[in-house]
């Protein structure tokens, strides 16, 4: 069937990179269990039994040769993904065909290599949070001075900056990094257990030998590039670790989608605006539109990953004692998924990050519309210790207040209230200029972003400066 004709997944054909869907690929995948079938038959040759080394170099010779067509022809008379690959190798390394998949059960090699895909995707997911917090940390220290209304509730709040409103976005995937390594430290191999994971075929091949057993385990596992084996398990590891994964890639798609809605509304204030090309569209029907089209795709994206956390739950939770086959259908669809489409936000984040654009006029404006009403704390101190009555003080500025908040609601007019304060004798001593400088206002946020910088952005740069700057062009 052409291509054209059938269903291709958008994470695939539009959003993700290339470089994550090989990693989720057929081919990495099969290739992966073809390593795990030569370690196994490595090791288990260390370990005495009659393997021959003229069988193991035919593996080696053999290992990247995968005949797809001739394993699905296999498949579908014997119904078994795993089997159909063991024959499907064993008819061109036909020396080596009684000796595959020796002692093992299917999830000796579907799940240990599924752990080691897990493992390199979120190592690929570590950088790129790192790519993101190092383009928003860039950001945040350019910016780390710039006075900004702060809007709690949507509302006109205090003062803060534009540097330190980054931060927090930062923080946010700083804190996903940390999570994501966490998970990374704790993953384990599954092991070579066997069918219910005591490990029995492999103590009658090895005869008796509980020594054996271990160090045969041990090298399958250093071979793969696993230092730590799970301790037990059933048939399958624990699905709970599947969970663990992808809550924390629902973690950072939360992230993504507070950094992306909050951008996609500071261009409706026309403060700050992701990139726009040169030749870039944003409506087929309004010429002059500047959609945020990717924080839009990047809060799409975050929805459905957020989505799909529940499944693995799911799944974790459905498994009946030793294991049960339910969870293989739904680790297909819910685990790549969530990667690509993580993998897609991420690139999407580290692209807008850079290419932020900030209208510093605009910015003050709005600040300037809604300062004299913050400062009116400010000002009454000022005129009380230059002795003014505190309490008649109060009383004037309220009604002033009151009467230049309705003459804006009302009537769309500019906020008066310094005119109303100017031309009211009780306030002829303070310097209003000096008062409303918003600068005086921002507390320490431009010297807390130094210091967040310093203190915790800074050893993440160290540590993943290797793959900083990575391209994050959009795929589509």
């Amino acid at each position: 069937m052409a291509t054209r004709d059938i269903y291709e997944s958008p994470l695939v054909d539009r959003y993700a990179s290339p470089e994550m869907c090989r990693l989720f690929g057929a081919r990495h995948r099969i290739l992966t269990w073809r390593r795990i079938w030569l370690a196994l038959a490595e090791a288990q040759r260390r370990a005495g039994l009659n393997i021959t080394t003229r069988q193991i170099i035919e593996l080696r010779r053999t290992l990247e040769a995968i005949d797809f067509e001739s394993a699905a022809r296999h498949e579908k008379r014997l119904r078994h993904d795993v089997m159909a690959h063991v024959h499907t190798w064993g008819e061109i390394a036909p020396r080596a065909r009684g000796i595959l998949h020796l002692g093992a059960t299917s999830a000796e090699i579907v799940d240990n290599a599924d752990l080691m895909i897990l493992r390199d995707a979120l190592r690929s997911i570590a950088e790129w949070l790192a790519n993101a917090v190092d383009a928003l940390s860039a950001f945040a220290r350019k910016h780390r001075a710039l006075p900004t209304l702060g809007l709690t509730h949507f509302q006109p709040a205090q003062v803060t900056t534009v540097g330190k409103r980054a931060a927090l976005w930062c923080y946010d995937f700083l804190r996903d990094l940390e999570a994501v390594e966490h998970v990374l430290s704790r993953l384990r191999f599954r092991g070579v257990k066997g069918t219910t994971g005591t490990q029995a075929s492999f103590l009658e091949l090895l005869g008796g030998s509980h020594a054996k057993v271990r160090r045969l385990e041990t090298e399958v596992a250093r071979a793969c590039g696993f230092t730590q084996v799970e301790p037990v398990t059933g048939q399958t590891y624990s699905r709970k670790v599947d969970a663990e994964v992808v809550c924390v890639l629902g973690g950072i798609a939360a992230s993504v989608h507070k950094f992306a809605n909050d951008i996609r509304l500071l261009a409706h204030l026309k403060e700050i605006e992701e990139p726009f090309e040169t030749a870039q569209v944003g409506s087929s029907a309004m010429p002059y539109k500047r959609n945020p089209m990717r924080c839009e795709r990047a809060t799409g994206l975050a929805r459905f990953v957020i989505s799909l956390v529940q499944s693995p739950l799911q799944t974790a939770a459905e498994q009946w004692f030793e294991r049960t086959l339910d969870d293989s259908a739904n680790k297909r669809l819910s685990i790549p998924e969530a990667f690509l489409a993580t993998d897609a936000m991420l690139r999407l984040v580290t692209n807008v990050g850079r290419g932020l654009v900030v209208y510093p006029r605009v910015i003050a404006a709005r600040l300037a519309a809604e300062l004299p009403f913050m400062a009116t704390e400010n000002i009454m101190m000022a005129v009380a210790a230059a002795g003014g009555d505190r309490q008649d003080l109060h009383e004037r500025i309220r009604r002033h207040a009151h009467a230049a908040g309705a003459r804006v609601k009302r009537d769309g007019a500019a906020n008066d209230l310094l005119y109303r304060l100017r031309t009211d004798p009780a306030f002829a001593g303070v310097n209003l200029k000096d008062v409303l400088n918003p600068r005086r206002y921002v507390g320490r946020a431009p010297q807390q972003v130094e210091e967040f910088l310093r203190d915790h952005v800074a050893p993440i740069r160290r540590r993943y400066r290797r793959v900083l700057g990575r391209n994050a062009d959009l795929e589509v």
